[in-house]
């Protein structure tokens, strides 16, 4: 586990804004449990790159950590009960000597509390209780992943606290799945929580789901003279779990007419040969979507291969090709019973309009609704906010950067 200073998670012109960040997180801590903390701890949000919906079948994605974090201030406690207060909820007290799955908690924070002391304990490592005061500004339903970030935090936390920090961010990062999916009931695969508990810009291969390849990659966007924009459609994420759900399970449809699991145990040639009896087996939709998955885990590699070699033109097109893909394959754009509202898509032509031809856009994270994600030349992106929070709203595109470091102990 990491252990930075503030200088070396945070942008220099950022540094006063997150200093007085975390002491507004310390004052937060000291009011609610009447002493001052010992620790702070942070977990970064993400942003998925390419590889869209390819994880889940142990595929290749293109990912990075974003500059966008949840911070904690936390002291240990000799109980084994973890109270976590998020700024703007309620307090949230756990037992983790309770650790049987409770579906009356399915899709709360406590859940996931509950599940990252359980996976640490049944991997043969410690877990006890703590307080801790949280502040985040990795936007709920932005396709940064809040979730996972809040995973990674509680699993940081533990890590840091209870085992000398000694589980390597790939494990916390396995156990943040497991408890999302187990504890949380939300099936997913593991990029979100790999990206936010490693950091930085990285291509992950998930053909040993075990132990994953992760590579880092060195980008300076700023260098290239392209901005890396987040817009937020507003559009709700209320009933869309079915939609993300159904996707794993009709790409695993098509391997399983060849006796596999997963799409990454076939191949494209199978899949085409076969077309006919897959199309009245598995249905259209779910061998488009398995077509999407062997193309977009193709396009991580030759991704990866353009920015090794510097070629920011080749990078930018295969990420628009990424985006088509997902729009007319992958088909996570809208929601099948909800074509009245369509903000990806409509964003996603408002953005190739504006780019005219440079840069790229494509859909963030699980798609139905929420963001896309934007590569904005530098001479583009004042008309490009402007124009997107007109039609979106204030506040609506947001110019990250991309940050170096996963879940981390801070350092003040």
């Amino acid at each position: 586990m990491k252990e930075l200073t503030l200088d070396k998670i945070y942008a220099a012109d950022k540094l006063s804004e997150q200093r007085e960040r975390y002491e507004r997180t310390a004052a937060g801590f000291e009011k609610l449990y009447g002493e001052k903390p010992l620790y702070f701890f942070s977990a970064p949000g993400r942003t998925e790159v390419g590889g869209n919906h390819t994880d889940h079948n142990l595929g290749c994605v293109l990912a990075a950590g974003v500059s966008l974090d949840i911070i904690a201030a936390v002291s240990p406690s000799d109980s084994n009960v973890i109270s976590v207060k998020s700024e703007g909820f309620d307090l949230d007290t756990v037992d983790i000597s309770e650790q049987e799955i409770r579906e009356d908690q399915f899709g709360t924070s406590a859940s996931l509390i509950r599940g990252m002391a359980a996976g640490f304990a049944q991997n043969g490592h410690k877990a006890g209780g703590f307080k801790a005061y949280t502040v985040s500004n990795v936007l709920k339903g932005s396709g940064l992943s809040s979730s996972a970030a809040f995973e990674v935090l509680i699993g940081t936390i533990l890590n840091g606290l209870y085992n000398n920090g000694e589980v390597s961010d790939v494990e916390v990062a396995k156990i943040a799945q497991y408890a999302e999916n187990a504890y949380f009931g939300k099936p997913s695969g593991l990029m979100d929580q790999m990206a936010s508990s490693v950091g930085g810009f990285i291509t992950i291969d998930f053909g040993d789901k075990e132990e994953p390849v992760i590579r880092s990659i060195e980008l300076d966007l700023g260098a290239a003279g392209q901005n890396l924009c987040i817009i937020d459609t507003k559009g709700s994420h209320a009933d869309l779990t079915p939609d993300y759900a159904a996707i794993p399970p009709e790409m695993k449809s098509v391997a399983g007419y060849f006796g596999k699991e997963v799409l990454r145990q076939i191949s494209k040639e199978q899949v085409l040969e076969n077309i006919s009896e897959l199309r009245e087996k598995c249905g259209d939709r779910a061998v488009l979507r398995a077509l999407h998955f062997f193309d977009d885990n193709e396009r991580v590699a030759k991704e990866a291969e353009a920015l090794d070699k510097g070629d920011i033109k080749s990078f930018l097109s295969l990420v628009n090709s990424s985006g088509l893909s997902s729009l007319s394959y992958l088909q996570n754009i809208y929601s099948p019973k909800d074509p009245a509202h369509q903000g990806l898509t409509l964003a996603l032509y408002l953005a190739r309009e504006l780019l005219e031809g440079e840069g790229a856009c494509r859909v963030h994270g699980g798609g139905f609704a929420g963001t896309i994600q934007a590569f904005v030349p530098d001479n583009k992106l004042e008309k490009f906010r402007t124009e997107m929070e007109r039609v979106f709203g204030a506040g609506a595109c947001y110019v990250l950067s991309v940050r170096n470091c996963g879940g981390t102990r801070v350092l003040l």
